[in-house]
C-alpha cells in the first residue's frame, strides 16, 4: 500500500475525531469504568465511531483494533497481516483530570512493525504523523507543519516519564542514566516530545497495550528513532497478547 496517498485522509480523520472529543472535554462529561478498573467516557465511544467507519471508507478491507471495539480472536487476528491499530483516547485519565495531555491515536500495522501513524492531541491543538521511511511531521497550535527530528545526544539526557506511572522499577533505570532532566508528559504524547527533539528517552517499565503506543511509535521511528524491548528487541504488534513488554523509547544513538 502507498501509504502517503492516504495519510492526508487519516490526519483529516483523526482531527474529526479529536474535534468531537474536544467538544465532550469542555462539557460536564460523565465518567464510567470498565471491568478491570479503567476509566471511559463517551468521548472514548465517540472517537472509536468516527475513526472506525473513517477507515471502513478509506480501506474496505483491512481489519481493524480498536481498545474500544469488540475484540477479535486470536485465532482471527493471527492471520493478519496488515491491520490499523487505534486507540480512541489514549489518557483517559489525563482527559478525566482535565490536563490536556491526552491524544487520539491511529496506526498501521505491516508484519508487526508500525509504518504509518497520526497522534492528535486535541486540547493541546498539536499534532504528529509519520510513515517509515519518509519522514515525520507536526502540526503546532498556530497550524503551522515543520519536519520533524530526534535530538542528538546530550550531556545531560532529558527523561520523559509519566505522572501517573512512575514507579520504582522505572525510577532504579533512570538513576543509572547519569546527569538528567525530568520531563513530563501524559499518553502517547511521551514518544512525540523524542520525535520532535524535545525529550531523549522513554523507559517504561510497566504494563501498556498495543494500541497505546502504536501510532506514536510509527511517528517515532519516522522521525529517526527507535522503540526496543529491555532484551534489545524491536517493539513488535499484533502479537496474541496485547500488552507490551516493557521497552524503552529514544533516538538511534542511544541502542
Amino acid at each position: 500500500m502507498y501509504y502517503s496517498s492516504i495519510l492526508p485522509d487519516i490526519i483529516r480523520l483523526a482531527d474529526e475525531a479529536s474535534e468531537k472529543v474536544l467538544h465532550i472535554y469542555q462539557s460536564d462529561f460523565k465518567v464510567n469504568y470498565k471491568e478491570d478498573q479503567s476509566p471511559i467516557t463517551a468521548a472514548d465511544m465517540a472517537s472509536h465511531d468516527i475513526i472506525v467507519k473513517g477507515l471502513r471508507r478509506i480501506s474496505r478491507d483491512i481489519p481493524i483494533l480498536s481498545e474500544e471495539g469488540a475484540q477479535a480472536s486470536w485465532e482471527e487476528r493471527k492471520h493478519w497481516r496488515r491491520f490499523w491499530l487505534i486507540d480512541p483516547i489514549d489518557g483517559t485519565k489525563d482527559f478525566t483530570q482535565r490536563t490536556g495531555e491526552f491524544t487520539v491515536n491511529i496506526a498501521m500495522i505491516e508484519d508487526g512493525e508500525p509504518v504509518l501513524g497520526v497522534v492528535t492531541a486535541p486540547a493541546l491543538k498539536e499534532a504528529f504523523w509519520g510513515i517509515k521511511g519518509e519522514g515525520a511531521h507536526m502540526r503546532d497550535r498556530t497550524g503551522r507543519t515543520h519536519r520533524i527530528r530526534v535530538a542528538e545526544p546530550r550531556e545531560s539526557l532529558r527523561v520523559v516519564a509519566s505522572k501517573n506511572h512512575l514507579n520504582d522499577e522505572t525510577r532504579a533505570f533512570i538513576d543509572t542514566l547519569g546527569p538528567h532532566e525530568m520531563v513530563q508528559a501524559g499518553s502517547s504524547l511521551k514518544l512525540c516530545r523524542i520525535a520532535e527533539g524535545h525529550a531523549d528517552i522513554y523507559p517504561r517499565m510497566g504494563p501498556t497495550c498495543e494500541w497505546d503506543t502504536a501510532a506514536a511509535h510509527a511517528v517515532l521511528l519516522a522521525a529517526g528513532g527507535k522503540v526496543q524491548t529491555l532484551d534489545g528487541e524491536p517493539l513488535t504488534y499484533g502479537k496474541e497478547d496485547v500488552l507490551n513488554p516493557f521497552f524503552i523509547a529514544a533516538g538511534n544513538w542511544y541502542f
